[in-house]
């Protein structure tokens, strides 16, 4: 895995670095990632005592 290592801020650098990587991934890899991610985030609310899962769906779905 590769790190990028800046000497000052630069988020257009970051930005390219970021695209670079997910495009170096396959679609499938790439999906695997996204649900990854947003597992981790349910799991996370769920730890904070935040709204359900379910209750986010529905909001955002209705």
């Amino acid at each position: 895995m590769k790190n990028l290592k800046l000497d000052d801020h630069n988020e257009e650098q970051e930005r390219k670095f970021e695209l670079d990587f997910l495009l170096s991934l396959s679609t499938h890899e790439r999906f695997q990632m996204m649900l990854s991610k947003s597992d981790g985030m349910k799991l996370s609310l769920i730890r904070n005592e935040h709204r359900k899962p379910v209750e986010i769906i529905k909001r955002e779905f209705s």
